[in-house]
């Protein structure tokens, strides 16, 4: 599968590197803040981060998705603000990053600062069926944490 890759600033492939994998197991590619002065996000905040890049995914079959840096998350409280960015096959804009700030101390984001990850998924549009009763299952109706603590 190719994916195409678009600067939309001057900065990236200079400042900023092109999107890429750091590992050869590694399952996402890091994006970084493609941003010109420093952006401060404040403790309980949120913030959209341009990556000064788009993408064009080859086709309805694929997804990709901006998630959080773990990194960023366990020592900064620095996640998405929409718990996962979902940039579907037919969107060419910007990629950018919505930040929330979980921690009680403001965060500062610098240009090049790694920000976010982005992954790319197959998809699966199933055909729709309304009916009037499920199959039955071990499990039910069991919800939140009825497996277990």
């Amino acid at each position: 599968m190719e994916l195409k890759i678009k600067a939309l600033s001057p900065k990236i492939g200079t400042e900023i590197p092109v999107p890429s994998f750091a590992t050869v197991g590694s399952a996402a590619m890091d994006l970084r803040a493609c941003i010109d002065e420093d952006v401060t996000i404040a403790a309980g905040a949120r913030a959209i981060i341009p990556t000064g890049i788009a993408i064009a995914l080859p086709c309805a079959d694929y997804v990709a998705l901006i998630c959080a840096r773990s990194g960023l998350a366990s020592k900064f409280g620095i996640t998405m603000a929409n718990g996962v960015g979902v940039i579907d096959s037919d969107y060419r804009g910007e990629l950018k990053a919505a930040l929330f700030n979980s921690s009680d101390t403001d965060y500062t984001i610098h240009n090049g600062d790694r920000i976010a990850q982005l992954m790319v998924l197959p998809v699966v549009q199933p055909t729709l069926h309304l009916v009037e009763e499920l199959d039955e299952t071990a499990r039910g109706e069991g919800g939140f944490g009825s497996t277990g603590r």
